[in-house]
């Protein structure tokens, strides 16, 4: 069977802008460290899955000469299968002119403060300490988000003036570990494809404490004996549902108290991955396309359900397949499962 050819476009018609870009942002001479590159590729592979990592810029700002605003990091921390990988990504606030570098702010700062605390995150990946999790990771959000918000204060800017969404997935290199957990604050997506078929595993709200969202399961029939008001351990498809969210981890490895509430809801979501899955979290750039174009879902489906996980020039080249009305940055990581 002859493999599936990468497309330049899905949809109706072609977009408006080119697919190549066309102007560079303006540059000052005292401030190139703030240049954005056009597009970065990223990725690697640990335990039982690889990793494919791009930001690229849309064509709306290809065309106009902007910066690209969403930022990507990649990160190992810890050696062995004692690592940890992180994946950060972040969109800066629309018609702001920081925005590019809020994005960027906001990655180093999630990235530092995992970092820090990597050897602590990794054992509660092993020892599916869901509730530590959520609840260390929910401050390591706040506190860096909160780092914007006094960079904005600083700047004499409004708090929205110099914000950004922030996505963040961790992938623990202990291949006998399966559980993938995604945490962050705004629009995106998170999706994860299975058996041939798209499941929406976004959280809906900032606790996943009731029944799940689509993709994400259904809740399991009682058996013989066990109480009805009792919550499920995990879901007909043996992902395991995040029970004890609202526990409290004392300050310690997770540093200190956050430095005020982020305006939008924390997200998160732990799930254990099986063999042959593909979990891709997006910024808003990719993930509005995706849930939008039927067509553009099947044909990344039928690109990525190979036996192989693609190469960085064949990622780019998924990622990057376009549709008319669809113009935004994109910045993606996808997940192949052995």
């Amino acid at each position: 069977m002859s493999p599936v050819p990468a497309r330049d476009y899905v949809g109706s018609g072609p977009p408006t802008y080119d697919a190549e870009p066309t102007a560079l942002p303006a540059a000052d001479p005292d401030g190139l460290d703030g240049l954005v590159a056009d597009t970065v590729l990223d990725g690697a592979r640990y335990g039982a899955c690889t990793l494919r990592a791009v930001s690229a810029r849309g064509d709306s700002a290809r065309y106009r000469g902007d910066p690209r605003r969403d930022a990507l990091l990649v990160a190992r921390f810890g050696a062995g299968e004692q690592a940890l990988v992180l994946v950060a990504m972040a969109t800066g606030a629309r018609a702001t002119a920081g925005a590019h570098l809020a994005a960027a702010e906001v990655c180093r700062w999630i990235g530092r403060a995992v970092g820090r605390s990597h050897a602590r995150l990794a054992e509660d990946l092993r020892t599916a300490r869901r509730g530590e999790l959520k609840s260390g990771l929910h401050r390591l959000t706040d506190r860096s988000l909160g780092r914007l918000r006094a960079g904005a204060a600083e700047q004499g800017l409004a708090p929205d003036a110099y914000a950004a969404t922030l996505r963040c997935l961790l992938l623990p290199a202990d291949p006998r570990c399966r559980t993938r957990v995604f945490f962050g604050v705004g629009a995106g997506g998170l999706l994860r494809l299975r058996d041939g078929a798209w499941q929406n595993m976004e959280p809906r709200s900032g606790d996943v404490t009731g029944e799940p969202v689509v993709g994400f399961g259904s809740t399991p029939r009682s058996t013989p004996g066990e109480k009805q008001n009792a919550k499920p351990s995990e879901t007909p498809d043996g992902d395991r549902l995040t029970l004890d969210l609202g526990i409290t981890t004392p300050p310690g490895p997770y540093d200190q108290p956050p430095a005020g509430p982020p305006r939008e809801p924390f997200r998160f979501r732990a799930s254990i991955a099986r063999p042959g899955d593909v979990l891709l979290m997006c910024t808003a750039g990719l993930s509005e396309p995706l849930l939008s174009e039927p067509e553009l879902g099947e044909h990344l489906t039928r690109r990525w359900s190979g036996a192989a996980p693609p190469g960085l020039t064949q990622f780019l080249a998924d990622a990057r397949t376009r549709v008319k009305g669809y113009a935004d940055d994109r910045t993606a990581a996808a997940v192949w499962e052995a």
